[in-house]
């Protein structure tokens, strides 16, 4: 049985996850040599620290972790209330600080679990059989538990996080075979609504959007300041970069944050379009695979699990790139596994390890009618 799991584990999700935390590494230690690589030896710790819940995640059955997602789900929506009556940091009330150097960032692991519990979910919603998820209650029993968690997130305000949940959400949801009538409403929904919300959003989230959208017009100074440095740092890299400890934005204090949500932008500065290049392939793999994964998985409660982890790391990966670069609205979304951050690394080796974990256990193919 052992050999069997082995033979079947998708080992090109945990060399490729291992990787790009290498190469966040590097970038890291570049990037913080003006703080005595502070933030490097944090981030080294908290891989360390990350490694029992990857091994964790990979051996207990899934099926057996699923079985308290819902206690872990109420746990979660307790942690995003509680959250809110804590004192904000950078605009946002989304850390629970432990100490002066270390905080707890409920919604990163909120959202692993939140997966797991929309799994469970549908699972038991589907129990006479896919077409069930298609009776309106049933449906709007599971956007209910789904939308509860993003609403708390919206209120801290973190719409980038709110995003990746809602991500997650429509993966499961195409997955379990929603009906076509339903994505017709939903996306006129988002036609109908998108005004409204834009007209009602917060100062701060209001300008990058605008500096998104009009680009040429905003002040390079103050709301346009962040993506210029960036769209420079990764310019100014061309193939192979100017090399470790060189960059100019990087070294010099333009680029800011620079571990976390412009991580990217170092990398393209100092290691070039070969290194940025490789990463975006990378992550290219990692989500095709985490699909596939959840093509072959031996139930529908792994195939969701799976689903949902690929929607996590393709809107991470799409939306980190992207605004680096001035494709998309800067939302201060991590790269996974090369970003700084100990709550966001920990969440996403449990992604990797629950996936090894399901690969494993595989036996057929779903997703058929």
């Amino acid at each position: 049985m052992g050999k069997k799991l082995l033979k079947n584990t998708e080992w090109t999700i945990l060399i490729v996850s291992a990787i790009l935390t290498i190469i966040g590494l590097v970038a890291l230690f570049s990037a913080t040599q003006s703080t005595e690589y502070e933030e490097f030896k944090k981030q080294v710790q908290w891989i360390i620290i990350s490694i029992p819940f990857l091994i964790l995640a990979s051996l207990i059955d899934y099926n057996i972790i699923v079985r308290f997602s819902t206690l872990a789900y109420i746990i979660v929506i307790g942690l995003l209330i509680g959250v809110l009556f804590t004192a904000p940091i950078s605009g946002a009330r989304s850390w629970f600080k432990i100490t002066e150097s270390l905080s707890f960032q409920p919604s990163e692991i909120g959202k692993i679990i939140t997966i797991l519990f929309l799994a469970f979910i549908m699972n038991k919603l589907q129990i006479r059989g896919r077409h069930e998820i298609n009776k309106i209650w049933k449906l709007a029993t599971y956007l209910i538990f789904a939308i509860i968690p993003v609403l708390l997130i919206i209120k801290e305000p973190d719409y980038g996080t709110a995003i990746a949940y809602i991500t997650a959400i429509l993966f499961i949801l195409f997955s379990a075979g929603i009906d076509k009538k339903y994505i017709i409403v939903a996306v006129a929904i988002i036609v109908i609504v998108t005004p409204i919300v834009y007209a009602n959003l917060p100062d701060h989230a209001l300008k990058r959007i605008n500096v998104f959208l009009n680009p040429t017009e905003a002040d390079k100074r103050n709301e346009g300041y962040n993506l210029e440095q960036s769209k420079l740092a990764v310019g100014a890299g061309e193939a192979f970069g100017m090399g470790l400890f060189k960059g100019n934005q990087t070294q010099l204090g333009f680029l800011h944050p620079k571990t976390t949500d412009f991580i990217f932008s170092v990398i393209g500065e100092e290691m070039g379009f070969v290194a940025t290049g490789t990463i975006t392939i990378l992550y290219i793999v990692l989500v095709t695979k985490s699909i596939y994964v959840a093509k072959t998985a031996k139930d529908n409660v792994g195939s969701y699990i799976a689903i949902g982890i690929a929607g996590i790391f393709f809107f991470h990966m799409t939306e980190n790139i992207g605004m680096t670069i001035g494709l998309l609205p800067i939302t201060g979304v991590p790269l996974p596994f090369v970003s700084y951050g100990g709550s966001s690394l920990i969440t996403n080796f449990i992604c990797i390890g629950l996936l090894l974990n399901i690969s494993s256990r595989r036996q057929k193919a779903i997703f058929v009618e």
